[in-house]
């Protein structure tokens, strides 16, 4: 049981299987993934997805810590996600959008997440994306530079809550246009 006092006295609850080998000092995959199997069975450790897994039940997970650890790559929040929070768009947002260097859908537990693959030129520009709680998350004007590079004709529900002039900057600044 001392692996998993390890694991508690890290204020982290999301784990991906390397992770855990480094974590543990195991280098045999195979007694890696006996000991995993075992704590999952004893329910200390909680299966997420593929690699995976977590110290709490998954209801219990931030949506946003496990959508940027799913992919396991470089991520950040994005488009629809942050525009809805800044109020340019008035729909309902089922998922939690993020652009990363390649498409997939996942939905866990009572999450949906989409991942938009955007050329690592723009992936890895910082400009308009900063961390939050270790989270990347794009400015709305760089999700709304994003949503225009996807869909150049996306329409925007109130375009008054985003700056059209920081938008135009940052798309020339990242090399959309």
């Amino acid at each position: 049981m001392y692996r998993i006092s390890e694991l508690l006295q890290i204020d982290r609850k999301l784990y991906h299987t390397n992770d855990l080998a480094v974590l543990w000092g195991i280098a045999n995959r195979q007694t890696l993934y006996v000991t995993i199997s075992r704590y999952v069975d004893q329910g200390v450790l909680f299966p997420v997805y593929k690699g995976l897994y977590a110290v709490v039940p998954v209801d219990l997970l931030d949506p946003l810590a496990l959508g940027a650890a799913i992919i396991h790559r470089y991520t950040y929040l994005t488009t629809e996600s942050v525009l809805a929070q800044a109020g340019a768009i008035a729909q309902r947002v089922y998922d939690y959008t993020f652009a990363a260097d390649q498409s997939r859908r996942v939905t866990i537990g009572r999450w949906s997440f989409r991942f938009r693959q955007l050329k690592d030129e723009y992936l890895y520009h910082p400009a308009g994306i900063s961390s939050q709680n270790g989270i990347f998350i794009a400015s709305p004007e760089r999700a709304a530079a994003d949503m225009l590079y996807f869909n150049p004709k996306y329409y925007f529900d109130v375009p008054e809550s985003i700056d059209l002039d920081k938008i135009q900057a940052l798309q020339k600044e990242i090399g959309y246009l």
